[in-house]
């Protein structure tokens, strides 16, 4: 009633998926093994001083970051060869932690890739979608079914950046470095006000983005605390100052106004 065949073929077909996959979850579990080298050479970040970071922290970092690329790009071979909306979601969240680490890695002043006429940049830079494509050499946001660095991959590893610096901010006090946390603290207000621009329709990354905002809370104690000790740097202190002093005027501009108008 039913020709053999057909099952044959069904087989055939299935025996292939299977070996599609067995090849991918091969490379994902090394890309697994690599980022959780690098986000293990990266922590020392919290017991390192700011000063030591290019002699002390960078170099095992850029070296664990580019084990990550040559499996990233591995991956990229292998799965653009087959259909991407078919097994993306099997790398997906190791992509996302490699781009949390060269997010990290880039704004501590590495990757190594990034640097240009032998200068490393410096701390607080923020990689753009783009260059972040750039470091592991794939394509981000394509029309065709190949392996890409999505959007969503790229926003989600931006709240883990968000986190990682919330804690380096108290880290960075404790080493006596309030330089740093203040710096740490304009950026992750900047993160958060750009996030609150998106209009995100995927629910999952959208819990995500609503949870930088403790981070940023957790960095405006630290500086709290900063403040109330009489520790935060001294160009920290002159900023306030030409503040209060531009609302002060603003106010009395205000008041002769009103006083004119009477």
């Amino acid at each position: 009633m039913i020709n053999p065949r057909v099952f044959e073929s069904l087989k055939a077909k299935a025996e292939q998926d299977l070996a599609v996959r067995a090849k991918l979850d091969s490379i994902i579990e090394t890309l697994e093994r690599n980022v959780a080298y690098t986000q293990g050479v990266l922590s020392r970040v919290h017991s390192t001083p700011r000063a030591r970071y290019q002699t002390a922290l960078l170099p095992a970092v850029d070296a664990a970051v580019a084990d990550e690329v040559a499996t990233v790009r591995e991956l990229s071979t292998v799965a653009s060869a087959h259909p991407y909306y078919k097994f993306n979601h099997r790398w997906t969240r190791h992509l996302q932690d490699a781009i949390f680490t060269v997010l990290l890695a880039a704004w501590l002043g590495g990757v190594s890739t990034l640097s240009s006429e032998g200068s490393k940049p410096a701390v607080g830079r923020l990689l753009t979608l783009e260059e972040v494509g750039e470091v592991f050499g794939v394509p981000v946001e394509i029309d065709h079914d190949a392996f890409h660095i999505a959007l969503e991959e790229y926003l989600s590893a931006l709240t883990s950046l968000t986190d990682e610096l919330g804690r380096l901010a108290m880290n960075a006090v404790t080493l006596g470095d309030g330089e740093l946390a203040v710096r740490i603290s304009k950026f992750v207000k900047d993160l958060h006000a750009g996030f609150q621009l998106l209009n995100l329709k995927n629910d999952f990354l959208r819990k995500k983005v609503d949870g930088v905002k403790y981070a940023v809370k957790k960095v405006e104690g630290v500086i709290y605390d900063l403040a109330l000790r009489g520790l935060l740097p001294a160009e920290e202190k002159e900023g306030e100052a030409k503040e209060a002093k531009k609302e002060a005027s603003t106010s009395e501009a205000a008041a002769d106004s009103k006083m004119s108008e009477a």
